[in-house]
């Protein structure tokens, strides 16, 4: 078995580990998303700076709402996205922060700075 493979006694959601493979390709895809979301905020900033001296240009307070909406939730991406591959880094990627046990290999492919387990992200949300 290589050390890579966490074995699991009873099957269930938590039975397919993660390989050497899928962490490679996960950390390239963790990657991609970190250049893209810094070329948007980058894009952002120029286009906010560009219009920051046309005071009847299209932007209008609506648009300038969702610029910053936008803006936020590209950030936290990207703060999700650094995180993932810093404990990809320090080995803890794949386990929940709450229970402790692997977040589901499955969740993650789709999900790839994934913090929770299915289990505990619907308990997270709930709670909202």
């Amino acid at each position: 078995m290589s050390p890579h493979k966490v074995s699991r006694q009873a099957a269930g959601p938590y039975d397919a580990a993660l390989t050497p493979d899928d962490l490679a390709g996960l950390r390239e895809n963790l990657y991609e998303q970190r250049l893209f979301r810094r070329e948007q905020l980058r894009q952002f900033a120029a286009r906010s700076t560009s219009r920051s001296g046309d005071a009847h240009g299209p932007s209008g307070p609506g648009q300038s709402e969702v610029r910053v909406q936008l803006v936020a939730s590209a950030r936290m991406v990207l703060a999700d996205v650094e995180a993932a591959l810093a404990r990809m880094d320090a080995g803890t990627y794949g386990t929940c922060h709450l229970c402790r046990r692997p977040v589901e290999r499955e969740r993650l492919l789709i999900v790839p700075q994934a913090r929770y387990c299915g289990r505990c992200q619907q308990v997270r949300e709930a709670a909202r």
